[in-house]
């Protein structure tokens, strides 16, 4: 019998939380490798962050492994939502075109791997309306029984958004600390009260447990219609936090990069990280990273989904300079939410470990310490305002008399971006 395991529970930054918002959530321990990402065909998509343009054309590709020998009957609803995540008072009617009860029919068998498993795929049907979504995918017809809830975003280019990277204004943080600066014009569209109406959210390399919203603009102009978003209260900033670490699993027949050891059972494939160490205080070093997400490869076979072996990974982290519990981060971990996050101090061989089971491909990473505003970084891997990271910017807008927020414009901010 399927056992519950964990549920997600992410936390705001700042964002006030409401008991009964949707959150990214996987419910099983046999549901692995949970992806949701704009269906592009390019194979980078599959990181790309889940928000897509209204009438773009573009659909949302849901895909993920069923750890299990026969496959079971999932169904997927959609299920529109205010800006905080609570459900909204649409109708489904009123955000789709066809019956809110959707078969995933579309699932193959892994080939020739040791974890058997079955690889579905779901693409989301297209929406009527901008602004929040979650996909939930549920066992048969019973909705009681979720598997994984995942978060997804459709927007409409209703006026202008700019945004940007500046020095922090507080002069004590401007080595460690990335300010994000906001200008929005609303010449194309007619706002009700646009200081009060507008929420305008900013969220770092997809995460959300840090998510900002900003508070009063420092100008806005009726003249030229214009806001802008410069404040001088450190609200609009982040901890730039360094690079990612990674670990090379594309390999099974090879050590990749930053893998210590893989062994090959005739049921299973075991690998070691190399030891990490705390990196607080180091140099700013510059290299190519993920911002935290991953991406299922294989460089031995030529099917990435069905052909890749799930390897029972085991990491490391030296507990010099450790004070607090550290927890592995990162979308592996959905951001550290899940239960296998949580490292351990193993007395005989005097290191902090944790154990994944990971799909074949290449993995980011990061150790934080967990706090009531979110994860923090900086103590175990340093801040650096140098650090490339991706941002993005979201506007919502409550119409007067509307029954849900829209989503007017988005930016996504990755000015440097270096990746695989």
């Amino acid at each position: 019998m399927r056992r519950l395991v964990f549920l997600m529970f992410i936390v705001f930054g700042q964002i006030a939380q409401a008991q009964d918002a949707y959150y990214d959530r996987i419910f099983e321990e046999n549901i692995q490798s949970v992806r949701l990402f704009p269906n592009s065909g390019d194979f980078a998509a599959q990181m790309n962050s889940p928000v897509l343009e209204l009438n773009s054309g573009v659909s949302f590709n849901l895909t993920f492994d069923d750890l299990a020998y026969d496959p079971d009957m999932y169904s997927a609803k959609i299920i529109h939502c205010n800006f905080d995540w609570t459900p909204s008072d649409l109708k489904e009617n009123e955000y789709l075109n066809q019956y809110n009860e959707f078969n995933v029919l579309d699932y193959e068998y892994s080939i020739d791997t040791r974890i058997p498993y079955i690889h579905y795929n779901f693409v989301l049907p297209a929406v009527t309306k901008t602004g929040n979504y979650v996909v939930m995918v549920y066992r048969g017809r019973d909705q009681n029984q979720p598997i994984l809830i995942k978060r997804f975003m459709v927007y409409q280019r209703a006026i202008n958004l700019a945004a940007r990277v500046v020095p922090p204004s507080q002069s004590e943080d401007r080595r460690r600390v990335q300010q994000i600066n906001v200008t929005v014009n609303y010449k194309g569209r007619e706002l009700f009260d646009p200081r009060n109406n507008i929420k305008v959210m900013i969220r770092q390399n997809q995460r959300w447990d840090n998510a900002k919203v900003l508070g009063n603009p420092t100008m806005l102009r009726e003249d030229t219609k214009t806001i802008e978003y410069n404040l001088f209260d450190g609200s609009n900033t982040f901890k730039g936090g360094n690079e990612f670490r990674f670990l090379d699993l594309r390999f099974v027949r090879a050590r990749g990069m930053n893998v210590k050891s893989v062994r090959m059972e005739e049921d299973v494939v075991y690998a070691e990280a190399g030891l990490d160490k705390t990196r607080p205080d180091g140099v700013y070093s510059e290299y190519l990273d993920m911002n935290g997400q991953y991406a299922i490869m294989n460089l031995e076979r030529q099917n990435h989904e069905r052909e890749s072996e799930y390897i029972v990974t085991t990491f490391y982290l030296d507990p010099e300079g450790v004070t607090e519990q550290p927890y592995l981060i990162g979308s592996l971990t959905s951001w550290g939410f899940s239960p296998d996050a949580k490292m351990e101090l193993n007395p005989s061989t005097n290191k902090y470990e944790t154990t994944l089971i990971l799909k074949q491909g290449w993995y980011d990473y990061q150790y934080a310490y967990k706090t009531d505003g979110g994860w923090e970084m900086s103590p175990l891997e340093g801040s650096h305002f140098e650090t490339e990271n991706e941002y993005e910017v979201f506007i919502y807008y409550r119409d007067m008399g509307s029954r849900y927020d829209e989503l007017i414009s988005y930016f996504n901010l990755n000015p440097n971006k270096r990746r695989l």
